[in-house]
């Protein structure tokens, strides 16, 4: 009886802690007033980021730590905020590198650069002659950065600025309809778990 009481107690607390933890719909994440649309059977987490955002630079380790651990029904999608012309450059120094397949070998280091190096990386040259330093081919970068490719990704990048109605960074959306953002990097990766964990529930694709 004694053993009975005892796994009674602890299931109870287990289900204390658990609701406890659980994320709360207008405190720590929100609902889109417009859902959009996801481009894959997976439940998408998009991150709008933006280099210089000094939030962003602190979630860059929980986040990339987190994507190691992706479980295999979620994927992970990099968007690059542009708010301002200033700010192009980088997104389009995103999206160079990550067609150039170069950007896992530079994302810390461009973070590194900007928030320890104080760094600025405002126009073309200088990012070039930087991820040369930094063993990417310069010509190959130059050429990429001013790509077709590269000019619809920003406009692209733009639009879904507007349609997630992201006003800050970082932000996190989660398939299409769910919004983080405003928290602390532990949080807002504990809130990411609890919020894919309610997409699941009505999302076909089961984790393997």
């Amino acid at each position: 009886m004694k053993s009975n009481l005892k796994v009674f107690f602890a299931a109870a607390i287990f289900l204390l802690c658990g609701s406890a933890s659980a994320a709360t719909l207008g405190t720590d994440y929100t609902q889109l007033a417009s859902p959009q649309p996801t481009a894959s059977k997976k439940i998408e987490v998009l991150e709008f980021f933006f280099y210089e955002c000094s939030h962003c630079f602190h979630l860059h380790p929980e986040l990339a730590k987190w994507e190691k651990t992706l479980p295999g029904d979620v994927e992970l999608a990099y968007v690059p905020t542009i708010f301002r012309d200033t700010t192009e450059p980088l997104a389009r120094t995103f999206f160079a590198l990550e067609g150039m397949g170069k950007i896992k070998q530079l994302d810390d280091a461009i973070y590194q650069a900007i928030h320890v190096k104080q760094a600025n990386f405002y126009d073309m040259d200088t990012i070039a002659t930087f991820v040369g330093s930094n063993g990417v081919d310069k010509a190959k970068f130059t050429s990429a950065y001013n790509s077709f490719t590269v000019n619809s990704q920003v406009v692209r990048a733009k639009q879904m600025i507007r349609s997630y109605q992201i006003d800050g960074t970082p932000t996190l959306i989660v398939d299409g309809k769910y919004k983080i953002t405003g928290l602390e990097p532990v949080k807002m990766i504990s809130v990411l778990n609890d919020v894919i964990a309610l997409a699941r529930k009505s999302h076909a694709v089961k984790p393997h």
